[in-house]
């Protein structure tokens, strides 16, 4: 019966597409399947419906390869897990619609398609899930790993001075890098000022307070001092707020003054030159 079900829905699937498709941008809440151009969601579609019948009609292993392979594509669009099983249901409630518009089933014979509509679904579900998981759990880690690696460098913008930009939420591991990374530079480069900059990052708490003020006094520790610019009025508000004690700080509220006090502190200013 299995093979009467897949039989079924290829012969009809060119004219299932388009229904289902219609569907699927009436619960897409956050827009990422009707953001893809028309090629691409009855591409996408079709992939979705063609991986739906390798599991009711091909071998376990055909189906586990073309289920990795769909559930990165899925990843990377930007589908929620919620999307993706919602479509799948949407699906096997659609063509168990048409088969019985065409009297494929009849009152004889519902249960038994029912039963195998059951027994096709629950597993795909599960495996489904299980696929996307892994795959969005594997993504979230390598971006995690790239954005520690591009974000807590520190920069040598003049002799003696150096700027460490950051980006993004600061958690006790970042924080660690940051450290590591900053003690390391300021003896590689000879800094005697550094500036951290935070005018990347989008909320300062206490623990991110914290944070800086380790790595300050850390600074302090190996001969150089440290400087907290990028200070936006409302991260300003926050930090008084939250009674954090920046007293042992030169904060300014943007890179360039950070700069200026910097050079001033070792006995440097900027002068313009008349030609």
């Amino acid at each position: 019966m299995n093979e009467k079900v897949a039989n079924f829905i290829h012969e009809h699937l060119d004219d299932i597409l388009p229904d289902w498709q219609e569907k699927l941008s009436g619960i897409d809440e956050e827009g990422s399947f009707q953001m893809l151009s028309a090629d691409m969601r009855r591409q996408t579609s079709r992939e979705f419906a063609e991986l739906m019948l390798t599991n009711l009609s091909e071998s376990h292993q055909a189906y586990e390869n073309r289920l990795n392979d769909f559930s990165e594509k899925v990843v990377r669009l930007g589908w929620s897990i919620t999307f993706v099983t919602r479509a799948v249901d949407l699906f096997a409630e659609h063509i168990f619609l048409v088969m019985e518009e065409k009297g494929f089933i009849n009152k004889d014979d519902v249960r038994a398609y029912v039963e195998v509509f059951a027994n096709w679904l629950r597993p795909m579900r599960n495996s489904i899930i299980e696929a996307y998981s892994k795959t969005w759990e594997r993504t979230v880690s390598l971006q995690k790993i790239a954005l520690q690696e591009l974000s807590a460098s520190l920069i040598p913008v003049f002799d003696k001075i150096s700027v460490m930009p950051l980006v993004g939420t600061i958690d006790t591991e970042r924080a660690k890098l940051i450290m590591e990374n900053l003690l390391q530079g300021v003896v590689k480069h000879r800094a005697e000022v550094v500036l951290l900059d935070i005018t990347g990052v989008p909320v300062v708490d206490t623990m991110v307070a914290h944070h800086i003020i380790q790595a300050a006094d850390a600074v302090r520790l190996v001969g150089a001092k440290c400087m907290l610019v990028g200070i936006r009025p409302e991260i300003a508000q926050t930090i008084v707020t939250l009674g954090i004690n920046l007293n042992d700080f030169t904060t300014t509220s943007t890179l360039q003054r950070g700069v200026e006090q910097a050079l001033a502190l070792t006995d440097r200013k900027i002068v313009e030159v008349e030609e």
